[in-house]
Order: structure tokens, then C-alpha cells, then sequence
């Protein structure tokens, strides 16, 4: 047996990627996607027909509906190759439009039902701001299932799990990168490594909190630099792995490196906690108090946009 086998024993094992050809090799349960991957993979040979069709078909419709068409278009063909859910997000530039951000999601649930899609195999990805979880919130309400990215701190997750929403994508990888920044020569890589790890520390928390106070909404980690951040988390709901990880996974035996799990529920029901509520104003402080995830949600959102803006100048190319 090996490393991604034994972790599959307690941890539903998601593909982050938009490059669907590599899905089957893994296996994964669910898969999500994000403006980086698509444009990632929209320029490899392989895809770029997919997208110049999906211009071509629609072509004469405003760049932001062809743009939700191709994302459904990679939603379905990942589909086609998994059990379980593909997450699909909402254009970054909505990040602090809660309407738009409804309104969106909506219609990106209507292409994917007009494709023969159940709703429940979609998750719409949404950046954790407070105008994100609020329209999580509404859409969760309507039966439509979210997924909150681009989350950095508690009260994020805080903030998600009052809201009811399906599931969150605390990020670790980018955690753990900001603060070996900040620590410069200071950085000790192996002290810093698996559970003390500041990425890994933070879903722990999380988690906790969530398996002690009953909160529903699934914890999937995400953003991972190495396979012991994978590992240290072991036991987590799901945890999405780009598909570089998954084969390092895939390439080391248990004999050699066992896997154990790392997080129980059933221990952190146990744990002496307190109860924490976040209104608008209390989250908006806690969230500036946080320098790491302030800045980490900004730059996230940035670069999200950013790709988007080149996926759209690709797409017009594709149309001229």
C-alpha cells in the first residue's frame, strides 16, 4: 500500500487541478478548479480546442457568460471522470459584491442543469470576504452549495460555518509561506514542519473547532508546498491536492513511511472550548487584526483576477 492509498483510509482525497486527462491515474472523489488552473491548462494543446469552441459557440455573448460556459465546459468533462463534486468559482472581481456574487452563481448552477448536471455535484467557489459568506450564505439557502476559498483565519472559518455553508478550503500552503517569510534567516524548516507547521496549526484549529461545536460545513485542506503538510493532516473531511503531490503520494510505500491519522472528531468533541460569534463589524476587526490573512486574502483575490483578466484576453484572441 501506499502513501495516498493509506490516506484515503481517513481522508476523502480531492484533485486541484483543471487538467482533467491527469484525474484518472488518481482517483480522486471530488475535484476543484480555480482561474490559475484553467488558465494553466487552456494553454496547453490539449484544452485549447475546448476553449476555442466554447468561443465559437457562443460567440457574439458578453465575454463574461462565454467565460462561465468554458468553466462549465471543464466542470463537465471532470465530471465525466469522478464520483463526486467539481467546485467552480465565481469571477474574483465579485469578491465584495454579494448580489453579483448570487447572481453569478446562479447562472453558473443553470449552465451546469442545462449540461445534465445534478446540483449537488457542484460546489461554487466564493473568496472568504464577508460579502462572499454572506452571499454563500443566501445561496445555501436556495439549495445552491458553496465552497469558501481564499481563507486564512478563524474567524473566516467562524464566519462560514454560522453561515451554513457546505465547505471550506483553508489554505496552508500560503500560510506557511508568509510566515517563513516574515521569519527570514530566522526560518527553521524542520522545527516549522508537520504539526507546528503555521498552515497546518491553523486547519487543526478549525477543524476543532468545528467537530466540538457540531458545525456541519466540511473542512478541506488546501494550497499544499509538501506532502507532510498532506500528512500532518490526515483525518481532515477532504483535502485537495494538486496532482504533482498526489503522485509523490502515490510513489512512497507505508512500509517505508507509515500514514496515521492526525485529526479526530471524536477527540476534539472533548476539548474545552468557547464558543465564538462573529457579526459583520467584529469579523471586519478580527480579520484586520490578522496581518497574515489580510494580506494573504488580498494577494489571493489579486492574482485570482489577474488570471481571469488573461483568460479573457485569450478567449478574446480565440474570437478574433
Amino acid at each position: 500500500m501506499n502513501q495516498l492509498e493509506a490516506l484515503r483510509q481517513f481522508t476523502t482525497v480531492v484533485a486541484d487541478t483543471g487538467d482533467f486527462h491527469q484525474l484518472a491515474q488518481f482517483r480522486p472523489q471530488d475535484a476543484t478548479t480555480n482561474p490559475s488552473l484553467i488558465l494553466k491548462a487552456v494553454q496547453k494543446p490539449e484544452y485549447a480546442p475546448l476553449m476555442r469552441t466554447t468561443v465559437a459557440q457562443w460567440k457574439g455573448r458578453s465575454l463574461d457568460e462565454i467565460m462561465d460556459r468554458m468553466l462549465v465546459r471543464f466542470g463537465c468533462e471532470i465530471l465525466d471522470l469522478i464520483p463526486g463534486r467539481v467546485s467552480t468559482e465565481v469571477d474574483a472581481r465579485l469578491s465584495f459584491d454579494t448580489d453579483a456574487t448570487v447572481a453569478r452563481a446562479e447562472r453558473l448552477i443553470e449552465l451546469y442543469q442545462a449540461s445534465g448536471v445534478h446540483v449537488d455535484r457542484v460546489l461554487i467557489k466564493i473568496a472568504s470576504t464577508w460579502e462572499g459568506i454572506e452571499a454563500a450564505r443566501l445561496l445555501e439557502q436556495k439549495g445552491i452549495h458553496t465552497n469558501l476559498t481564499l481563507l486564512f483565519s478563524f474567524c473566516q472559518a467562524v464566519a462560514c460555518g454560522q453561515a451554513r455553508v457546505q465547505l471550506i478550503s483553508p489554505f496552508v500552503g500560503r500560510i506557511h509561506d508568509w510566515y517563513k517569510k516574515q521569519a527570514g534567516a530566522q526560518w527553521d524548516e524542520a522545527a516549522m514542519a508537520g504539526h507546528n507547521d503555521p498552515g497546518v496549526a491553523s486547519v487543526r484549529r478549525i477543524y476543532e473547532h468545528y467537530k466540538h461545536f457540531g458545525i456541519a460545513t466540511e473542512v478541506m485542506g488546501a494550497s499544499f508546498r509538501n506532502t507532510g503538510q498532506i500528512l500532518a493532516l490526515a483525518g481532515c473531511d477532504l483535502l485537495t491536492i494538486a496532482p504533482e503531490l498526489l503522485a509523490q503520494l502515490a510513489a512512497v510505500d507505508v512500509a517505508a513511511a507509515p500514514v496515521a491519522c492526525a485529526l479526530d472528531g471524536a477527540q476534539a468533541a472533548k476539548l474545552a472550548l468557547e464558543p465564538v460569534h462573529y457579526d459583520e463589524s467584529s469579523f471586519r476587526f478580527a480579520l484586520n487584526e490578522d496581518a497574515m490573512a489580510t494580506e494573504k486574502l488580498a494577494e489571493g483575490i489579486r492574482a485570482f483576477a489577474a488570471d481571469t483578466r488573461k483568460l479573457e484576453a485569450l478567449m478574446q484572441q480565440a474570437a478574433d
